[in-house]
């Protein structure tokens, strides 16, 4: 009779154990992200994505750039909830109107996406999916790593507009900060330096470059480069809605690679926030890596970039699945 009782609570404890996070789940309203989270509801979504990135990748080069920072000013604000996208009403303040997006670009084609997704499966693929997974294909198309995503993320009902540079680091920022900017959400000090490999690839407006070319150039930049920097930036008040830019890589301007660190190392980093990574113990030896070994820095990017697209996200009953990424459904 014991052993009875002692098998029956056994069994009933193993059964709690198994039950106990659908129960967690149920009470909270979150799941947790998944691979092939739409498989049932929308079986096509990814497939949808890729084929969009691919078209507008042939028709405009630089989105696929584009998808790359989208999703870290998306991801590094509180959650992965595609509340970059919101535009400005009804009191919401966009994210997009922050001097943290100054040279962000292509946010309609954002809508080319949603749309071609809305036509097949209506109200199911959020934005936030569609800001992972359009990153996740624009580094395939910049010659990076396939990245294995999980997806199942749900969208915002309100922007951050009003705490953006609380959370995206600026370009002149020290290392330290950015650093433990990155950390807070979970990417640690490799991953990182992974990260801002991303800046192999687009280009920087002059507006944010200048601070090192004049009145007198940043004694650890390259001379030489210098010299290029300001023939593509001839003044130090460089107009803001003028096409004034430099490559963040000139030998492989659209590739994301490892040209990138090998550019550090020969004091050619084109923001301030690049350069110093060379010159911080911490990073120093990860940037030397990854200019060694291009494959070791697509590792690290791709490890980096999943930690980024899971940072908070909103799951289950959270949120809502909006029908246009620029507003929530109620307006």
């Amino acid at each position: 009779m014991a052993s009875s009782n002692i098998r029956t609570h056994f069994c009933s404890s193993t059964l709690i154990f198994l039950l106990l996070p659908l129960l967690l789940q149920f009470y909270s309203g979150k799941s947790e992200l998944q691979f092939n989270y739409y498989a049932q509801s929308c079986p096509r979504a990814e497939e949808i994505i890729k084929e969009q990135v691919i078209m507008l990748y042939n028709k405009h080069g630089n989105t696929a750039v584009s998808w790359v920072r989208n999703l870290f000013h998306d991801c590094m604000l509180k959650s992965c909830d595609a509340s970059l996208l919101l535009e400005t009403v009804n009191g919401i303040e966009s994210e997009k109107a922050s001097q943290r997006s100054f040279g962000m670009r292509n946010f309609k084609y954002v809508n080319t996406i949603k749309a071609a997704l809305e036509s097949e499966c209506p109200v199911t693929v959020s934005c936030a999916d569609v800001v992972a997974l359009s990153a996740r294909d624009g580094i395939v198309m910049l010659g990076g790593p396939r990245v294995e995503m999980k997806t199942g993320r749900r969208d915002s009902t309100e922007s951050y507009g009003a705490v953006v540079e609380d959370f995206i680091p600026n370009h002149n920022d020290s290392i330290s900060l950015v650093l433990s900017r990155f950390e807070s959400i979970g990417v640690d000090v490799e991953g990182t330096v992974a990260l801002l490999g991303s800046h192999s690839v687009g280009r920087v407006h002059c507006v944010n470059l200048v601070h090192r070319l004049y009145p007198t150039v940043d004694p650890t930049m390259d001379p030489d480069y210098a010299e290029y920097l300001k023939g593509r930036c001839p003044t130090p008040d460089p107009d803001p809605q003028e096409v004034l830019y430099a490559r963040n890589d000139r030998e492989t301007p659209m590739i994301l690679d490892n040209y990138y660190y090998k550019n550090l190392l020969g004091h050619k980093g084109l923001l301030m926030v690049d350069q110093q990574l060379t010159s911080d113990p911490l990073t120093s030896p990860y940037v030397e890596k990854m200019a060694a070994d291009n494959g070791y820095f697509h590792d690290q990017f791709s490890r980096a970039v999943v930690l980024l697209s899971e940072n908070n996200p909103l799951t289950g009953d959270q949120g809502e699945i909006r029908k246009d990424c620029r507003y929530v459904n109620s307006n």
